[in-house]
């Protein structure tokens, strides 16, 4: 079975590497150049990385992850507001980690490549069409390819959706603009295994620093409208440092300190999600990753429901050869578990987002709040979610 792969970022090459390691031949696609890596960090929670490592990659240690097993919460005034655990410690003691996202996508691109699958770059789908030997691909740069299946891997924005189902749902602006960079100098303290985060007077604020001093640091911030990238573009790095030092000026001084030292390079990303999609494969073709099931940034799982996506569609493929039953199983297997994840993670987005009664109230009632529902034991169920690669997919759906 040949499989075309749209997207050649973390979803495509672990589903690529994990549909090779269930027998199957794939190709990646990917519409950008090679180093046109967007975004700056994220966070690859334990589940993640347990996924990632049935396809064999090490990515906390080949990705240079910076270990963040715990996240303390704060108010813009500095006062503690409690202690969230991020992840569960594997076997081998690995916790979860914040990772760039260009670091990331190296090590899996040259993992990928060393394995001898190929990865074709500024190829864009443009369109495709079903023939009676499977799936026949067209893209903008005039490559043509033909394969037994073909798998959308091309995030948020899917030209892969758009075609298999017109009617699917836009992705949902979620009221939150994420900026961030990265800062030197600032004499701030290593935070080992921690990232801490400020509910602000008028913002969210995340930080960390290596142990060399190098902060990673984000902030959303809250638009009632959705404003257009090319708004967003205009904005200059002095610009963002400019506005926020206005939106942090009654918060805690650590931020104002990092902003004063922050890099050149400062990124501002929307921030969407896609709470539901009706059809996740037709024919050949299946949805992976954000192109079926994206989720905001705020559960820090975007990342690794990709990767546990890849691992379940290979090992599906591989145990029922037909893949209309193979696709039908992988959304019987997936859909609940990430539904419920975009859900958790909107409902963060929610809290970031609150107005000033509103945010009275929640750090009042957050500490109580984070002991009762963000325990260790209440995110089990998102955390503890292994696949094991040995187990055998029986589908009766």
């Amino acid at each position: 079975m040949k499989a075309l792969i749209v997207g050649g970022g973390i979803a495509g090459l672990t589903t690529a590497m994990a549909l090779q390691r269930a027998g199957i031949d794939p190709v990646v696609f990917e519409a950008y150049p090679p180093d046109d890596y967007k975004g700056l960090f994220l966070n690859l929670a334990s589940n993640g990385l347990d996924a990632l490592r049935a396809v064999g990659v090490d990515a906390a240690r080949a990705a240079d992850g910076v270990p963040i097993p715990r996240m303390v919460m704060s108010s813009g005034t500095g006062k503690r507001l409690g202690e969230v655990t991020n992840g569960v410690r594997l076997p081998d003691g690995t916790v979860s980690v914040c990772v760039r996202r260009g670091m990331l996508q190296r090590v899996l691109r040259e993992a990928a490549l060393r394995r001898g699958i190929p990865v074709t770059f500024g190829a864009r789908l443009e369109s495709y069409e079903v023939t009676p030997d499977g799936i026949a691909a067209r893209f903008a740069d005039g490559t043509r390819a033909s394969g037994d299946i073909l798998v959308g891997a091309d995030g948020i924005h899917s030209r892969t959706r758009r075609i298999l189902d017109p009617t699917a749902p836009r992705p949902r602006f979620t009221g939150l603009l994420s900026v961030g960079g990265y800062a030197r100098g600032t004499g701030l303290a290593p935070t080992p295994d921690t990232q801490h985060f400020m509910f602000g007077k008028r913002a969210f604020f995340g930080h960390l620093v290596r142990a060399d001093g190098e902060v990673y640091w984000f902030a959303n911030l809250y638009r009632p409208t959705e404003p257009s990238r090319a708004e967003l573009a205009a904005i200059s790095a002095e610009g963002w440092r400019r506005h926020l030092r206005e939106v942090f000026a009654d918060d805690a001084p650590v931020v104002r300190t990092i902003l004063e030292h922050s890099t050149a390079e400062i990124g501002a990303y929307l921030v969407h999600d896609i709470p539901t999609s009706r059809v996740w494969h037709r024919g050949p073709v299946v949805l992976v990753g954000d192109a079926i099931h994206a989720t905001s940034p705020s559960a820090g799982q975007g990342a690794s429901m990709a990767c546990e996506d890849a691992v379940v569609l290979a090992k599906c493929l591989r145990d029922l050869p037909d893949p209309a039953r193979a696709f039908a199983a992988f959304e019987g297997l997936r859909r609940e578990r990430v539904e419920r994840v975009v859900s958790y993670s909107r409902r963060l987005s929610d809290a970031k987002a609150a107005g000033p009664v509103a945010r009275v109230v929640r750090d009042l009632l957050m500490p109580l709040a984070l002991k009762l529902f963000a325990n260790d034991k209440a995110h089990a169920w998102m955390y503890t979610h292994h696949i094991d690669w040995d187990e055998k997919i029986e589908w009766r759906g």
